[in-house]
């Protein structure tokens, strides 16, 4: 059955690679003047929408908060929006590998990439989710407009504009970051897993969960044993007063954390890996950290 898998998908890959090269003309989609950009996740597409403007048009391929972008499997579809973008965001680190595959099957000397983990300055040890941080996130705008610029220099003074606009409200992020760090720092919490950690770490947040369970969960396998009731012990004797979760990484392991977590009156607070369709980034980590500042309110009566 897996030798079968495996020439199925290699004809499938034949196939889509046939399509991306008739495809690869480089021709805009939309039959318009805008700049065709492809993102592999929604909230780097939201990042390029707030500073392209009307000049661009975004098609970002997950942006379903329900799927794992490290799962995820392209089609031929996805191939013929990559072979035809003129710009194309994704996070790199080995956590869009899918994309690329589809680069390399249709490769094209006029299309721009911009790899979010290539340009981030902050980068944690092995912890992709470099877009949790509001700095890194102002390094990849700064190379989405740079991009555009170079794209479109007729626009050139719109981008710089639509920059300067989402740098500042990136700068709120940072500083309620700030706000949380000047009365919370040193609070011991939990998370089950570490793609928080590119804000918990900032925020002199002292996070007690094993890097182990956290590592274990995000990918997809099993704590040992000892570190599990390690984790356990820190909800039931109430050493966390917080449990960050991602609700994207649902295992029996977090779930009964979440569950023992509530029985001790342990606030939750609960995190995504990929945007919510009905907010930019922004607002989806302001809501975020929002949330964590008044369960840590909560819990510590500060």
């Amino acid at each position: 059955m897996t030798s079968l898998k495996k020439v199925v998908g290699a004809l499938t890959l034949t196939f889509i690679f046939a399509l991306l090269v008739s495809a690869c003309s480089g021709e805009n989609t939309t039959g318009s003047n805008t700049i065709n950009v492809v993102a592999t996740t929604n909230f780097y597409g939201n990042i390029a929408e707030q500073i392209g403007g009307k000049h661009v048009t975004v098609t970002s391929i997950i942006t379903d908060p329900e799927v794992d972008p490290h799962e995820y499997e392209s089609n031929v579809t996805t191939g013929k929006l990559v072979a035809q973008a003129q710009l194309v965001l994704k996070n790199g680190g080995g956590y869009d590998e899918w994309m690329d595959k589809l680069l390399s099957a249709s490769p094209n000397e006029n299309r721009t990439v911009v790899t979010a983990y290539d340009v981030a300055p902050t980068k944690l040890e092995e912890n992709e989710h470099v877009w949790y941080s509001p700095a890194n996130m102002k390094a990849v705008a700064n190379s989405i407009a740079e991009a555009l610029k170079k794209l479109d220099s007729t626009n050139a003074s719109a981008y710089d504009t639509n920059l300067k606009a989402v740098n500042t409200a990136l700068g709120q992020i940072e500083q309620k970051m700030n706000s949380i760090k000047a009365t919370y720092a040193g609070t011991p919490i939990g998370q089950t897993e570490s793609i928080f950690s590119y804000q918990s770490n900032p925020m002199n947040l002292k996070v007690i969960t094993p890097e182990q369970f956290q590592e274990a969960v995000a990918e997809g396998n099993d704590p040992p044993a000892s570190v599990v009731a390690t984790t356990n012990k820190q909800v039931t004797n109430k050493e966390i007063k917080v449990l960050v979760y991602n609700e994207q990484t649902v295992t029996p392991l977090t779930t009964k954390l979440q569950n023992e977590a509530k029985a001790n009156a342990i606030p939750l607070v609960s995190v995504t890996e990929t945007m919510p369709k009905d907010k930019d980034y922004q607002n989806w980590m302001l809501d975020q950290l929002n949330a964590l500042e008044s369960a840590l309110k909560t819990a510590t009566g500060k």
